[in-house]
């Protein structure tokens, strides 16, 4: 897939990238290849982003600190712009209310036996599910590495950032439905095929980008971002240099400006490398 002619890498400020589907490889690896980029960027004072649906945790552990060059300033939008750390520290977060927790998980409490699915609670402290079988557990292990099998989510202690909700089958065709009825006073959005995340009114990635340029004092034609699913879009849009992975949601497709090759091919640093080299 031929590139785009790119900016000087003077001219470009923040990278932020999406995870799964986005940087991680189809094995859910980070790339080898994003480690000397990583020193590049930070020698450059260009500050990476690590943008995704994940948890905190998550997402800080696929970024050691032996390999992640200034790692104790590295920013993490976690949770799809519920939380925003940097250097494991809180910037800012969104939770949900009382009601609209016991809202979406009332709603999809059935889904264990007609989805092979289930409810996370995502909290600042861990995540939390009430299904304890080891193939489902394992699953969501792998996405919310902090995880706590409870009797019931709605005597959760914590405060909850989302909660995400996964469907064996399809989240579109199955989960939406039943969770449509609370976009009218939150946020619902379709974040993979498997997933989707209720969180409060106007939070995702882009408000998060967004905040995050406006404290680092960068503008949209300083900011490059790299996703393949809806819930990139906002984040997409809030960045002149735009990039939708081959093989991305169609929408996504729509709202980027530039295609980059898909996660397999290692598109995230294929773009970077070239950026670099000029």
């Amino acid at each position: 897939m031929p590139l785009p002619s790119l900016p000087r890498p003077d001219q470009v400020r923040l990278v932020v990238t999406d995870m799964d589907g986005t940087l991680l490889d189809a094995e859910g690896a980070v790339p080898d290849g994003l480690w000397p980029l990583l020193k590049r960027m930070h020698d450059l004072g260009i500050t990476f982003v690590p943008a995704s649906g994940r948890q905190h945790a998550t997402i800080a552990a696929a970024f050691p600190p032996g390999r992640t060059p200034g790692h104790d300033e590295l920013v993490v939008i976690a949770e799809n712009g519920t939380l925003v750390t940097r250097g494991g520290a809180e910037v800012s977060s969104e939770t949900l209310t009382r009601d609209g927790v016991t809202a979406a998980v009332h709603a999809v409490r059935g889904l264990r036996t007609s989805r092979d699915g289930g409810a996370v609670l995502a909290g600042k402290r861990s995540a939390y599910v009430e299904r304890g079988d080891v193939a489902f557990v394992d699953h969501i292990r792998t996405y919310y590495r902090e995880l706590e099998v409870v009797e019931d989510l709605l005597a959760v202690d914590d405060d909850v950032l989302k909660v995400a909700v996964y469907d064996g089958v399809d989240s579109a065709t199955g989960t939406l439905p039943v969770l449509v009825h609370l976009r009218a006073t939150h946020q619902v959005v379709v974040s993979s095929p498997h997933w989707i995340d209720v969180m409060p009114t106007g939070v995702d990635k882009g408000r998060a980008l967004r905040r995050l340029q406006a404290e680092l004092g960068v503008t949209p034609a300083q900011t490059m971002v790299f996703g393949d699913y809806l819930n990139d879009i906002e984040m997409l849009d809030a960045a002149e240099w735009s990039f939708a992975m081959s093989g991305a949601h169609p929408d996504v497709l729509a709202h980027a400006r530039y295609r980059a090759p898909s996660n397999a091919e290692h598109g995230v640093v294929q773009v970077l490398e070239t950026l670099f080299a000029a």
